[in-house]
Formats: structure tokens, C-alpha cells, sequence
């Protein structure tokens, strides 16, 4: 298994919204963790036999977490101007009341205090998720149709 390999797994497992995975392989142990909601990056552990060969291709995947963390805290940074809509429920995450109508809200939609912003479906029962803030939306965070945790952010909210 080459590196490009286990990029594209990360990746995968990502945007799968599983928490945990390991995969072993005769020569190969690899876990991969995705953070709760999305506060901490993707980061996995490789076990591998002392060949060289083998140590020399995992060497780059070491070096690529740090990047990926000072990026995640970089816009992190940069978010906390904004007001974090979260999900009040688990279940499905629907911008839109049904396929043939418009989304809610777009990336500068300004929204008021008790519009809906999108729908999450939870034990069959479609919820309509009001705003508790006047502002714009500067960023969506969950894409349509995907499942959705208890307090997981789904929408970035500038208040001015």
C-alpha cells in the first residue's frame, strides 16, 4: 500500500462520517480517527514492520499531519468572528424541503431571527431548524442529504 493510497482511504473515511477505521494487512496496521463534529483533523497511526523500504514510503504521511493541523487551526481562527449554527437533533441534514423546491439559505443569504435554514430528519419526522440569529451565512458546513450529530456545526453566521 503506497501513500497515495492511504491518502485516498483518509479521504474516504472522512467524508464517510465514520469515527474510527483499521485496516490490517499482512504487512501493514492502520487506524484512522476522524474528529468529533469536525473540531480535529483526520490523523492515523501506521504500524510497519522494520523494512526499509517501507519505512521510507510512510515517512511522508508523518509529515503531512502537522500541515493539515496548523490549516484546520488557521481557519479556525479565522471562523471565530462568526456565529456557529449547530444541529439540535441527529438524524439527516436536508437544505432543501424537497428535490424539486429551492434551498433554504446560500452562502450570503442574510437570514432573520426564526427563519429556516434547513430540515433534519430524525426517526422519520422532518424538523424544520429556525435561526436564533439575524445575520448573513458566510458558510455552509454540511453538505445535502449527509447525517448530522448532536451540537455538530452546520452553518457559519456573520452577525453584522
Amino acid at each position: 500500500m503506497d501513500i497515495k493510497e492511504i491518502q485516498s482511504l483518509i479521504k474516504f473515511v472522512a467524508k464517510s462520517g465514520a469515527s474510527e477505521v483499521k485496516l490490517e494487512m499482512e504487512d501493514i496496521k492502520i487506524t484512522i480517527r476522524t474528529g468529533a463534529a469536525g473540531h480535529e483533523p483526520t490523523s492515523y497511526v501506521q504500524q510497519i514492520p522494520m523494512a526499509h523500504n517501507q519505512m521510507m514510503a510512510a515517512a511522508p504521511a508523518h509529515e503531512e499531519a502537522p500541515s493539515v493541523e496548523i490549516a484546520a487551526k488557521a481557519e479556525a481562527n479565522e471562523d471565530d468572528k462568526y456565529i456557529t449554527i449547530k444541529s439540535p437533533i441527529i438524524g439527516t441534514f436536508y437544505r432543501k424541503a424537497s428535490p424539486e423546491k429551492p434551498v433554504f439559505v446560500e452562502v450570503g443569504s442574510t437570514i432573520n431571527k426564526g427563519d429556516v435554514l434547513c430540515v433534519i430528519e430524525a426517526m422519520k419526522l422532518f424538523n424544520d431548524i429556525e435561526s436564533e440569529v439575524s445575520g448573513k451565512i458566510v458558510k455552509v458546513l454540511v453538505d445535502d442529504s449527509s447525517p448530522v450529530e448532536f451540537d455538530q456545526p452546520l452553518f457559519l453566521v456573520d452577525p453584522s
